[in-house]
């Protein structure tokens, strides 16, 4: 392979994916290159792996692609009128990047631009799961040393859990719904914060890693006790878990909604209304990026167990197709080091 070219993993349709020799990028002006030290694989590339994203069907993502959107690395150049100190910072940024111009934009809210690119996922921006990547440098956070590679490429799902757990309010008592990646991120910061946190799931395996973790309130839908819940997450992909959610929390509570679910599903308004509920959706992790590091550098939490396997771009097909194997833990989470070979 020549200087000029590098490794990277592209999707060029549904569940046709593998490693292929393409240009390295070359950053342009306000941009960086990264070279990439990990990357975690989540359920939105999942979904475009299927070819089931949203995004797909209305045209603001198309094949071929290359995917990765939670990820670190360390920048090795940057492109005109980008001051040359980012040069071996090690960083990871936000996947969502606005237009910059726009109302959205200006108020604060890039991560809902109309115009946005987003990267590994929406405007054909090239995502991380490759040996570098092209970002502008207003979107970059840099890691300090306390935030290795591992906990460097959860920065972004984490960002999306503080959020949510922020979202939670005032309560003492929540119930999350949903014990993959988010949900648990979202209980540990909810634990951080003094909740007593209980978590609902329907698999034995993921339940019963979330009580290696601490956490031993773990229900299923036949266990889960007649409690007061002040706040209700739903970080699960269910259709009728909204619903679920909106049934179980109190009164006056509040219900976040952070999982996604493949398709439709429904809320009845009458019940939000005569609850008095407040509702909060969560799209993305850039307005909790930065907590979410400091979060990790602190040691307020350490979300490193969650991470089950570590391994190369020849695996992520069998990652994405749920065939991968070699995992250590039951942890919802696979991270790609593209440096393995």
């Amino acid at each position: 392979m020549t200087a000029d070219m590098m490794r990277a993993y592209v999707l060029t349709g549904p569940r046709e994916g593998a490693v292929r020799e393409v240009p390295v990028p070359v950053a342009g002006p306000g941009e960086a290159v990264i070279a990439v030290e990990r990357v975690g694989v989540c359920g939105t590339d999942v979904e475009f792996y299927t070819g089931d994203m949203a995004y797909l069907h209305q045209g603001h993502a198309r094949y071929p692609m290359r995917l990765g959107h939670e990820w670190c690395g360390v920048v090795t150049a940057t492109g005109p009128g980008t001051p040359t100190e980012w040069i071996g910072q090690r960083v990871t940024g936000d996947t969502m990047l606005g237009d910059g111009t726009c109302r959205r934009c200006r108020r604060g809210h890039q991560h809902v631009c109309e115009n946005r690119q987003e990267i590994g996922i929406r405007g054909g921006r090239d995502g991380a799961l490759a040996e570098q990547m092209a970002v502008p440098v207003r979107f970059l956070h840099r890691l300090p040393d306390e935030v290795d590679a591992t906990l460097g490429a959860l920065v972004e799902p984490g960002g999306n859990a503080f959020r949510a757990a922020r979202a939670t309010g005032p309560g003492d008592r929540v119930l999350v719904i949903g014990p993959g990646t988010i949900g648990l991120l979202t209980a540990m910061f909810l634990r951080a914060a003094g909740a007593e946190v209980h978590l609902l799931g329907r698999q034995p395996a993921s339940l019963g890693f979330s009580r290696t973790l601490g956490f031993t309130d773990t229900w299923t839908q036949d266990t889960l006790p007649d409690l007061p819940f002040d706040a209700v997450v739903d970080a699960s992909n269910g259709t009728r878990m909204p619903a679920r959610a909106l049934d179980l929390v109190e009164p006056a509570g509040r219900v976040v909604y952070v999982g996604l679910a493949g398709e439709p599903s429904t809320v009845d308004t009458r019940t939000l209304a005569l609850k008095d509920v407040t509702a909060v959706g969560i799209l993305s992790a850039s307005p909790g990026l930065a907590d979410t590091i400091t979060a990790y550098a602190t040691g307020l939490i350490d979300p490193s167990p969650l991470v089950a396997a570590t391994t190369g771009l020849e695996s992520v097909s069998q990652v994405l197709a749920g065939t991968f194997t070699d995992r250590r833990t039951n942890g919802p989470k696979i991270q790609i080091d593209p440096r393995i070979s």
